[in-house]
């Protein structure tokens, strides 16, 4: 090989080494593959959560108060789906109570996400126990006894309600899909364990 040959070689290697080029190609395929990755988690999560009118027989309510207090509130439901609560939030990991909760404690999880499943204290044991397994399988849920219930089963998250008859209603599943840590939840996502762990 010629000294001049040779000295190209070199050249070339050095300019292909000092000379950078953007992979505009790949840069924009990744991008576009991100933002449709993103359109269609965003879509199915949102598909995920039914709207609530497709839920037959939910009450809802807005505007409710979310302040603190140590004393005993008046509710204008029952169980209450919402207002002043307790500073202290009653654990709703996973919950199954036996007693009654103390509205104020179980109102400050509700305001965290949770969904409250109470019941009749007379309620047939194969329902509570269908209850139960549904509870155990859902984070951010308690189930307690209510006495004076107008209904065997009352569902009841942050501003919203829904009375069944029975365990196997299969409103039960859709209501909990649609409102654990819900939208309308002030604020969502807030701890649910290390509150009250007592009835």
């Amino acid at each position: 090989m010629s000294k001049s040959t040779r000295n190209r070689a070199q050249q070339q290697r050095k300019n292909a080494l000092t000379e950078r080029h953007t992979p505009w190609g790949g840069i924009i395929f990744f991008t576009v593959i991100g933002l449709v990755a993103a359109v269609a988690v965003t879509f199915a999560y949102l598909s995920s959560r039914p709207p609530s009118t497709e839920i037959a027989g939910l009450v809802e309510k807005d505007g409710l108060a979310d302040g603190h207090t140590t004393s005993p509130v008046q509710y204008d439901a029952s169980p209450p789906m919402g207002g002043d609560h307790d500073p202290a939030w009653q654990s709703c990991d996973a919950r199954v109570y036996d007693r009654p909760l103390r509205n104020e404690n179980a109102v400050h999880s509700l305001e965290h996400g949770a969904v409250w499943i109470t019941h009749r204290p007379d309620l047939h044991i194969s329902q509570l126990a269908a209850l139960s397994q549904r509870v155990k399988a859902v984070d951010y849920t308690m189930m307690s006894p209510y006495p004076d219930l107008d209904s065997p089963i009352v569902l009841t998250a942050w501003g919203r309600q829904l009375k069944v008859d029975d365990a196997s209603d299969p409103r039960i599943g859709r209501f909990l899909q649609a409102f654990v840590k819900g939208p309308q939840t002030p604020e969502k996502g807030a701890p649910c364990n290390g509150g009250k762990e007592t009835a």
